[in-house]
Order: structure tokens, then sequence, then C-alpha cells
């Protein structure tokens, strides 16, 4: 049998700074509010010229260099994000052309928040079937570029950042367990209502622009996520006594409080990095997962249970043996 494992982690945010108390010059808050919230107290914002696969890069070159692999070993690379930076080709073929790789497959994944849980998936699916040996996952963003800066709402939110894993096929379990999700019928309570086939026009106030309507997706999310972390220790005939280390996406504290409530685990052991970046959709996993991995918090041998919730809805989980 044949399976994947994780061997390398890599992440990376902008230098620019947006703290809480920056945002209440621009919109009616403050930093209190902010924090009481979300739990958020700054976010990265990329700079002028500064691009997703600009980020995508320098977290993938950690990720490669933590490793030990060289680039020429990688033979997938598969980016997850929501703010490509053409709409073709895509971020992965940009990626693939800096990191000087050349014939492998390379494509990106559109799951929003989820993204990295769903890219990371389908890489462990090409290990498992014998159509890659070693593979490069991104998450990247550059979510500032689709924010109203005026609404308070959503502006507050978000952050820019890119986290990276490299992964390799393995004869034991690394990967326990992929579940992917996605509900369509929800996707107006967290969308941007835009786009190129409806007719992209910068023109219209806001059209390409998050909105949320954050308290329908904030109960979606704890119910959600409630029932994604029941699903993949049902699957794998474990008790929630059996994850070491819980890393959600990063979105609001109190989301993922309310998450390992629900594991009956105590914040000690959940990788909480909101504080430093906000929400920063696809990278909000594959980043916590570095820090935690490089400040020696996560322990090879450790069980990790990753999980997020997304626009469309999208939601997942990966359970790891790292």
């Amino acid at each position: 049998m044949t399976y994947s494992r994780i061997v390398g982690t890599g992440s990376y945010l902008p230098e620019k700074v947006l703290s809480n108390d920056d945002l209440a010059q621009m919109v009616d808050t403050s930093d209190q509010w902010i924090r009481e919230r979300t739990g958020i107290h700054k976010r990265h914002i990329a700079a002028e010229g500064e691009t997703t696969c600009d980020l995508a890069e320098k977290a993938a070159r950690n990720a490669i260099e933590a490793s030990g692999k060289s680039i020429s070993d990688i033979d997938l690379i598969v980016v997850a994000t929501t703010t490509p930076d053409q709409v073709f080709p895509s971020t992965a073929c940009l990626l693939q052309s800096r990191l000087d790789i050349h014939g492998c497959a390379a494509f990106d994944v559109q799951a929003v928040c989820t993204g990295f849980v769903y890219a990371l998936a389908v890489a462990d699916n090409f290990i498992r079937a014998g159509s890659a040996r070693c593979a490069l996952v991104v998450g990247a963003e550059t979510f500032s570029r689709i924010l109203n800066w005026e609404d308070r709402g959503t502006c507050i939110l978000f952050g820019d950042g890119a986290g990276a894993v490299v992964i390799e096929q393995s004869e034991t379990p690394g990967i326990l367990s992929t579940h992917l999700h996605a509900d369509g019928d929800y996707a107006n309570l967290l969308h941007v209502p835009d786009g190129v086939s409806k007719g992209y026009d910068k023109v219209r106030q806001n059209a390409a622009f998050v909105e949320m309507k954050g308290n329908e997706v904030f109960k979606m999310a704890v119910n959600t996520l409630g029932r994604i972390v029941d699903e993949t220790l049902d699957k794998n005939g474990m008790q929630k006594s059996d994850v070491d280390w819980l890393i959600p996406h990063q979105a609001n504290i109190r989301i993922i409080q309310a998450t390992a409530r629900k594991l009956r685990m105590s914040m000690d052991q959940v990788v909480v990095t909101v504080h430093d970046h906000g929400n920063t959709s696809a990278a909000s996993v594959p980043l916590a997962l570095d820090v935690a991995v490089r400040d020696g918090r996560i322990k090879r041998g450790e069980t990790l249970l990753m999980e997020a919730f997304g626009g469309g809805f999208t939601w997942g989980s990966v359970l790891v043996r790292y």
C-alpha cells in the first residue's frame, strides 16, 4: 500500500502590517471591538506589485528547504488560491516556472478557505494512485485585493499570506484520511458576486468585493466543523482523545474555540495564529501548521487534525500522523 507523508513545511507573510488601530482610522471600529469578536490583532497586506505567486514562491522555497528534497524531486504542484495572479495561466504554472520545474502537472484548486485542505487531498490521492512521488502543495492569497475597505464587516477579517507543504510517497501512513464536502445552496452567504463570465466590470460599485452575512456564516461554520470532526474520527476508528493537535482554519477565535469544545480539547492543544495574520483564506491552515512545526510544538509521530470551512460553502478535513 502506498501512502503520502508531510516532509517539509513553509510559510510567508508580507512585510506590510495593518493593525486594528490602523483600521480604526478607516472604518467605524476599534482595536477592542475587533479583538473581542474575532481574536485578530493585525493582518499582513501584500505590497503594491506583490502578487499571490510572489507569496507562494517564498513559502514553497521554505517548505522545499525544510523537506531536504531538491527542486528536481517535485513532480506535482497544486496551488490553492481564490486570488490568482491572472485569469490564466494558473498560479501553479507561474510558480512552476519560478522554481525552474518543467513537465510535471501543475494546477490551481479553488475552494476559498478550504482550498489548502482540498489541494492536499488531491495531491495525496495522486501519490496513492502512483501518479506522483513528491508533491508541492501551496495555499496562497492576496485577499486584500478583493476587499471593500469601507465595509467593516469584512475588511477587518482578512489578510494576505502563503503556506506550503512538501509531501512524498511513503510505505507507512502519514496522511491517514481526507474528507471533502460542499453545498452550493449557501453560496450567497459568503461570496464575491461578480466574475469574468458574468461580465466583470470594475465600474459597478463594489461588485468585485467580498460580501458576507456574518452571523449565518458563523453558525454554519461551527455546526459543520463539528460534524467533520466526528466523520474524520469515525472513519479512522479514533477517539477525540487520540488527536494531539487541532490545526483549524484561522478565521475567528470564537469559531476555533467552539470547535475545540466539540473535540473536548484544551486550547493548549489547538494551534492558533489568527491574531497574527487574520483570515488568510487558503493560506491559513498551512501557515498555522508551519508555525507550530518550526516552534517545536508539533513533533514527529503526533496526530494532527486539520480542518477548514469556506465560501461555497466548502468544508473538509485532513487527519495526519506527522
